[in-house]
């Protein structure tokens, strides 16, 4: 059985939680390996809806098992928040869900220390949530960070106290402060307690034992911190690479990755966007596509499809098969618009350029396609989809040398085409819908 990482390869939304949702009964377990409550999944299957923004989505299958790697950092009033959200939808979580006793702990402070330093950026701000993700990962590589073996030590108060005396410097609240919040701090780790574990432990036991493992990121390609528009970025490494260094599963027991492309491109917070569209075609993407943040509802950046982004996500995560999401979102447009390279200062270049100035500066070479008017949502079968969008996803497959094994006609688990491709099927165990 094949260990598989699951990754997205444009600025994140492009529907990975329905992808792991649907193909995680073919792995024993899902392991989340980087970012926080950030992030989230909807998944959608008959008339049940669930928003999560920590746990995988695997956890609404019965007996499947999810690690919250260490790679990530937590938040505790979220991660209690997510549980109670779960029990009171009825899913049973039990024993089924670990945290890595090596995440970083995401203190309610750094969201202020996140706020501030946006609002200091004025025009050049990030545009990140304001959670507190990005102080929670510079504390972690500063090496001062508070992880949840320190939450439940016994000198837990002198641990916290060296903490509060380097946030102290950042302008977080004084030492009294911080020694004040210290029994909500110590309820947080009573309550941690019985989910906390040594994953990476764990993590080599089942793979022992045979069981094939399912590996999930947050965010996509283009927000890595070393591969993405940087310093438009989230704080972690979101690419397949972080598999291996946020779960402490070496990379050559990685088999594969699976990469989530959105059937356009969509994007969050500040940054540059190449193909974004200020029209009422992007108005349509947004509201036929319910371009809404998970975990904040802002409105997403809409735009056509990125070629140059899909063909360099393929390249750093080493993409063997691609879901395609959200194919029925082009329905009812007569011509479709790729972007196959980007002008730059009158050079036409194919490549993804690592200056965000630069970027900013792109024009898309866009290359008109045939659009179709037939009604692709909750279309079952390849064979039944308009021509058009057949040659649509083997253009895509053609531009990013990956085939397409998936494509998403829906929001719900049942709405999705599984095609007949070896690699996918090596990659999930011959998943077959």
């Amino acid at each position: 059985m094949a260990n598989t990482v699951v990754i997205g390869m444009q600025w994140g939304d492009e529907g990975k939680g329905k992808i792991v949702d649907l193909i995680c009964p073919s792995f024993g377990a899902v392991v989340r390996y980087q970012g926080g409550h950030n992030a989230g999944h909807t998944v959608k299957f008959e008339d049940r809806h669930f928003a999560l923004h920590l746990v995988p989505s695997g956890i609404l299958h019965a007996g499947m098992r999810c690690v919250l790697g260490n790679g990530m950092v937590i938040s505790p009033p979220a991660f209690f928040e997510e549980l109670d959200g779960l029990a009171a939808a009825g899913v049973e979580v039990g024993d089924r869900l670990v945290v890595s006793d090596r995440a970083h702990v995401l203190l309610p402070h750094y969201a202020e220390l996140d706020r501030r330093r946006e609002e200091s950026l004025g025009d050049d701000r990030i545009g990140t949530t304001s959670r507190g993700i990005g102080p929670a990962y510079e504390l972690k590589a500063a090496r001062c960070g508070l992880r949840m073996a320190d939450l439940l030590a016994s000198d837990l108060p002198t641990r916290l106290e060296r903490l509060a005396a380097e946030l102290g410097h950042r302008g977080a609240g004084d030492r009294d402060e911080w020694l004040a919040g210290l029994p909500a701090v110590r309820g947080w780790a009573e309550r941690l307690a019985p989910f906390v574990d040594d994953t990476t432990g764990l993590l080599a036991a089942w793979r022992r034992e045979g069981m094939a493992i399912l590996f999930e990121g947050a965010q996509g390609t283009l927000l890595d911190l070393d591969h993405g528009s940087y310093p438009y970025v989230t704080s972690s490494s979101s690419t397949a690479g972080g598999a291996a260094v946020g779960s402490g599963v070496p990379p050559t027991h990685l088999d594969g990755v699976l990469g989530v492309l959105k059937a356009y491109t969509t994007r969050v917070g500040e940054g540059p966007f190449p193909t974004e569209l200020h029209d009422e075609a992007g108005s349509y993407l947004r509201q036929r596509g319910n371009e809404f943040g998970t975990t904040t509802g802002r409105p997403r950046r809409c735009g056509w499809l990125d070629l140059v982004a899909a063909r360099y996500a393929c390249e750093v995560n080493g993409v063997d098969t691609i879901a395609l999401t959200k194919l029925d979102v082009l329905d009812g447009f007569d011509e479709i618009k790729l972007c196959v390279a980007y002008r730059v200062d009158g050079e036409e270049i194919r490549r993804f350029p690592a200056d965000a100035a630069k970027l900013a500066r792109a024009k898309p070479v866009l290359e008109s396609v045939p659009g179709w008017t037939d009604e692709t949502a909750g279309v079952l079968a390849h064979d039944a989809l308009p021509a058009a969008a057949r040659d649509y996803v083997a253009r895509i497959q053609a531009e990013t040398g990956a085939p397409v094994s998936l494509i998403s006609t829906g929001p719900r688990r049942e709405e999705t085409i599984v095609r007949d491709e070896p690699r996918f099927a090596e990659l999930t165990g011959g998943f077959a819908g």
